[in-house]
């Protein structure tokens, strides 16, 4: 998987249901994608967050990216503070949130790999969490056969990827060899945001934030369909 900070609750359902997770450092970097930024609720309607970056070069890895040196972390905090003061499971979650944003880390992947450290900590997740540029394969390898090479590396017999994966990835290809591929779907998750409508797939700060920890570890983590 890409590298998110403080993803919906999906990724996390992911780690879930696996041994290891391995997270790509040596990736392009994209910016229109969720690897800095992610949505939480506030006053009945979704709003972004995000890192902000030092200016370079669209064309450099993840682990070459670094955190902009004016970023207030302070900001941030507040920005969370004012759409989560009032919810119920704020004083459970803020000394989190406050542990991951103000980590001292400039280089962003190490920034990003803490705050996932630090979640699955909070929610009890034992996922082994591997860098891919530690694991010895071709890292000239793209997409598909990237990925097989990792699991092969790893003696994987299984890879479980996100729904979405069904259009890059062939159950032939990964049966071909040893490997069983298989894809996660999360089943539709609805909790109370205070009196709004509700509003789906939010960072996890949302859902740790309206639901208990024990909630979470029975049951959403494992609301899912594997097919």
């Amino acid at each position: 998987m890409q590298p998110y900070f403080l993803p919906y609750i999906g990724y996390f359902q992911l780690m879930a249901e696996v041994d290891v997770l391995v997270v790509y450092d040596n990736i392009k970097y994209t910016k229109k994608g969720w690897i800095n930024r992610n949505r939480i609720s506030l006053n009945g309607t979704d709003v972004m967050f995000s890192l902000p970056l030092k200016n370079d070069s669209d064309a450099l890895a993840v682990r070459d990216r670094q955190l902009a040196a004016d970023f207030n972390r302070t900001k941030l905090l507040n920005q969370f503070k004012g759409a989560y003061a009032r919810a119920p499971y704020f004083a459970q979650t803020f000394p989190l949130i406050e542990r991951i944003v103000r980590c001292e880390e400039r280089d962003l992947f190490r920034y990003i790999h803490h705050s996932i450290v630090r979640v699955c900590e909070h929610l009890g997740l034992t996922t082994a969490i591997r860098v891919s540029s530690d694991i010895a394969i071709d890292h000239t390898l793209k997409g598909q056969d990237k990925v097989i090479a990792l699991c092969e590396a790893l003696g994987a017999n299984r890879y479980v990827n996100p729904v979405g994966g069904t259009t890059l990835y062939s159950k032939e290809a990964f049966k071909a060899r040893g490997i069983d591929l298989k894809f996660i779907r999360s089943r539709p998750l609805e909790y109370r945001q205070f009196d709004h409508a509700f509003v789906p797939w939010l960072s996890i700060v949302d859902v740790m934030m309206f639901n208990p920890v024990p909630a979470i570890t029975a049951g959403i983590l494992y609301d899912i369909d594997l097919l």
